[in-house]
């Protein structure tokens, strides 16, 4: 079947985080299990099963806790708002953001010592600080190194990307009215609501 594009082009170089990325989850995989099955060896089944029952008991209670607290944040945000007042911002740097919370929870409620023992490494507030601020920063050069123009812009411009390397920008055009006869039966209806 031709489809008019030529077929003989050069290969795609796979990416260094898709080569090892999924090594890396293998071997980690493999390490768990191994220290599961020494900890088995020296304590018993029992212990294995009380260790991981006890780790996704804690890991749902962070999970809980860190979500109410956001609920509770959100509430006082949409209250400081409806009475005209400015919203108070989060001090950063307190280590008193959800998002680390709630994966040091996940952490924890994943079968395995070592993400237990990184769950609650998570948990500690110097060591959360320390990962936001280092994420916040990469997040910041990012941004910086990224071309100018807005998030809009993204949604605005198509690129098709042919197989020989050509990119051919172009513009999408939405008419919000339909095209055609304009009668009593053409006309918008809004959808019906229970």
């Amino acid at each position: 079947m031709t489809t008019g594009v030529p077929t003989s082009t050069a290969p795609r170089r796979r990416s260094p985080a898709r080569t090892f990325l999924p090594l890396a989850v293998a071997a980690w995989l493999i390490l768990e299990i191994w220290l599961l099955s020494l900890v088995a060896g020296v304590g018993g089944g029992l212990t294995v099963a009380a260790l991981l029952a006890g780790g996704m008991v804690l890991g749902a209670v962070v999970i809980k806790r860190a979500g109410r607290r956001a609920f509770k944040n959100l509430t006082d945000t949409f209250q400081q708002a409806q009475q005209g007042v400015a919203p108070t911002p989060q001090q950063p740097g307190q280590g008193q953001g959800n998002g680390l919370t709630m994966l040091a929870g996940l952490l924890l409620m994943m079968p395995g010592l070592i993400s237990d023992v990184a769950g609650l490494f998570l948990l500690l507030p110097p060591v959360r600080s320390w990962i936001g601020r280092r994420a916040a920063r990469s997040l910041e050069r990012k941004m910086a190194s990224a071309p100018a123009g807005t998030f809009g812009d993204a949604f605005q411009q198509a690129r098709i990307h042919y197989p020989d390397g050509k990119v051919v920008q172009g513009e999408v055009i939405r008419e919000d009215r339909p095209q055609g006869p304009q009668g009593p039966d053409t006309a918008y209806r809004p959808p019906l609501a229970p």
